[in-house]
């Protein structure tokens, strides 16, 4: 015990590890900030530059990246509704309506403690019950996937505003953007038109700024005479009154993305878009309904999506499968350093695994103190007057779009889902279920192949397999219930039931 307390907190007395990690939170929090500068391009340009060091040293500044780069997309979803990455687009439904009411500063101190919170949370599954929680996740089959992303795609109706009519629409057209390009089995090119640009698909991260940035410019020309919101920085950190209000919404959401975070091949952008649907769910009389500026949809979010930090380290540790992109770097450095992640790892190698837990507490903390600075001055970006907001709205825009793939392509595509986008607002559509159909068409299209491969292309057999398997049966329920929900009927009985 004492020896795995010292590997615990080495990196908290070592001034050189202890910098290293306060510097890669510091520079994670602003690359997420920006949209296109990604985490997982972070932490691969990181492995060119530390393959040469020891390995304590290089796993502190990737750490400290990863968990400041997935908290930092909320800043730029909160105060511009440009989510910085993925996991934020959530975060932007009732974050940047918040702003818009001149509650920005209070807003990001909120998700910066509730971010700080999943963080622990998922960290704390990952010290305690690591191997439990990858035993778990091995249970997961290619139909289990598929259902999974079923009940993502069914989360459309969370995000549809007050039409789920065109909520569906918008998610279909999602999902039909999302399978453009080479197809991921067989090679064969879908939708391509005979283009080679469109061989590689189409970036979601694209469709994400365009949608979400370009089309809130051309929105805000409407308004370009409009005075400027003055933004109440009086309070910053969140009250005790809200703490213990919110926490419990937070505890739950974060166990909810750390369990998502340790599926391969999720991560934590689904881990929030559930989050999101659950405090929706479980959320009976909101002070402001959601996608208006409720805190709740704030809370969700953000504390799944850092939980799943932690969520994803427990495979990549203890069975040597990342748990999203960017674990998949990162095993891949623990390789270059000579280490093997997997079974014997923590048994082999405990120094490792409690120096991991150990930096990611760290970098967590960090996240606290850096996200609690600076917003006084980040706050005065929502304050510029329109003349200038807009053009910077649409600068972060382009080079968001150019950074993905240095690719001007990307560019062109970002503009062209802008225009979309202003007009499905213009219209009454939300934008929202068009990135999560996007986000959700691959995980379900392949794994759809995969389970109807191994149940021999019969749909019978594939049937009896969804109630068969006990985890393939709760799922099937899920999905029961939650389009039962959505319907007419379910809503009088629960308005009935209430008022009985």
């Amino acid at each position: 015990m004492t020896e795995a307390l010292s590997y615990l907190f080495s990196s908290w007395i070592d001034p050189e590890l202890l910098a290293l990690t306060a510097l890669g939170t510091l520079l994670g929090v602003y690359i997420g900030a920006i949209p296109g500068l990604s985490v997982t391009m972070a932490v691969s340009i990181l492995i060119s530059f530390t393959f040469s060091w020891d390995v304590n040293p290089a796993l502190s500044l990737m750490v400290g990246i990863f968990m400041g780069g997935v908290y930092g997309g909320s800043r730029t979803a909160i105060l511009l509704n440009i989510p910085g990455a993925p996991s934020a687009i959530a975060t932007a439904l009732d974050g940047y309506p918040l702003a818009k009411k001149g509650e920005a500063g209070e807003a990001i101190g909120l998700s910066t403690v509730m971010s700080v919170v999943g963080g622990f949370v998922g960290i704390l599954v990952l010290a305690v019950a690591a191997p439990t929680v990858s035993e778990f996740a091995l249970t997961f089959q290619p139909r289990d996937y598929m259902l999974l992303a079923v009940i993502g795609i069914l989360l459309v109706g969370s995000l549809s505003g007050e039409s789920l009519a065109k909520g569906v629409m918008a998610g279909a057209f999602g999902m039909l953007i999302g399978t453009v390009g080479l197809d991921p089995l067989t090679a064969e090119e879908r939708f391509t038109f005979g283009v080679v640009e469109l061989w590689n698909g189409i970036s979601p991260i694209a469709v994400m700024i365009g949608l979400f940035g370009v089309s809130e410019a051309l929105h805000q020309l409407q308004h370009i005479d409009k005075a400027a919101v003055k933004q109440k920085i009086d309070r910053i950190i969140p009250s005790m009154r809200d703490l213990k209000k919110y926490l419990p919404l937070s505890l739950q959401t974060s166990f909810i993305g750390v369990i998502i975070g340790a599926l391969p091949g999720t991560g934590g952008d689904i881990a929030a878009l559930m989050a999101y649907d659950h405090a929706k769910r479980v959320t009976r009389n909101p002070e402001v309904p959601f996608g208006e500026g409720a805190k709740e949809g704030l809370v969700a979010p953000e504390s799944a999506n850092n939980a799943a930090v932690g969520g994803a380290y427990i495979p990549m540790l203890t069975l040597g499968i990342p748990g999203d992109a960017v674990t998949a770097v990162i095993l891949g450095a623990l390789y270059i350093h000579g280490l093997n992640p997997g079974p014997m790892l923590i048994v082999e190698k405990p120094d490792m695994f409690w120096f991991t837990v150990g930096n990611l507490v760290l970098a967590n903390i960090f996240v606290l103190i850096f996200g609690l600075t600076g917003i006084r001055v980040f706050t005065k970006i929502v304050e510029c007057p329109k003349g200038v907001l807009i053009p910077l709205i649409l600068l972060l825009s382009v080079v968001g779009a150019y950074a993905i793939n240095n690719s001007v392509t990307d560019v062109w595509w970002m503009l062209g889902f802008g225009v979309l986008g202003y007009f499905m607002k213009c219209y009454g559509y939300q934008v929202g279920p068009v990135i999560l159909g996007v986000i959700l068409s691959r995980l379900m299209d392949e794994n759809w192949r995969r389970a109807i491969i191994s149940d021999q292309e019969s749909i019978p057999r594939f049937l009896s397999g969804l109630v068969s398997s006990p985890l393939s049966l709760l799922l099937t329920l899920a999905v029961i219930l939650i389009l039962l929900g959505q319907t007419p009927a379910w809503r009088m009985l629960r308005r009935s039931l209430g008022k009985a």
